[in-house]
């Protein structure tokens, strides 16, 4: 694997093409609360509180799915052909 070096200059990319940026190429792993899954993920069932979840995100930040595991999160964006990072 290689070293890549990019570096971001916001005040030369508009508001909408950081919005697209990883568009259909890149999704998120984001850590996520019981709690917070009503306010992602409408459509899911109630879940009981205090469980650590894994929800994957499109680059645009629309939610793909909710998991109970960090690794399920990352094989689902490979199988839809996303690279998958990480957020904090």
């Amino acid at each position: 694997m290689s070293d890549v070096t990019v570096t971001f200059e916001p005040e030369r990319v508009s508001e909408e093409a950081l919005a697209h940026l990883g568009e259909g190429h890149i999704a998120y792993v984001k850590q996520v609360r019981s709690e917070d899954v009503p306010g992602l993920f409408p459509q899911a069932p109630k879940i009981a509180p205090g469980l650590k979840l894994f929800a994957l995100h499109a680059a645009d930040g629309t939610p793909i799915m909710l998991t109970d595991s960090r690794e399920a999160a990352i094989a689902n964006a490979w199988s839809n052909e996303l690279q998958a990072v990480s957020v904090h």
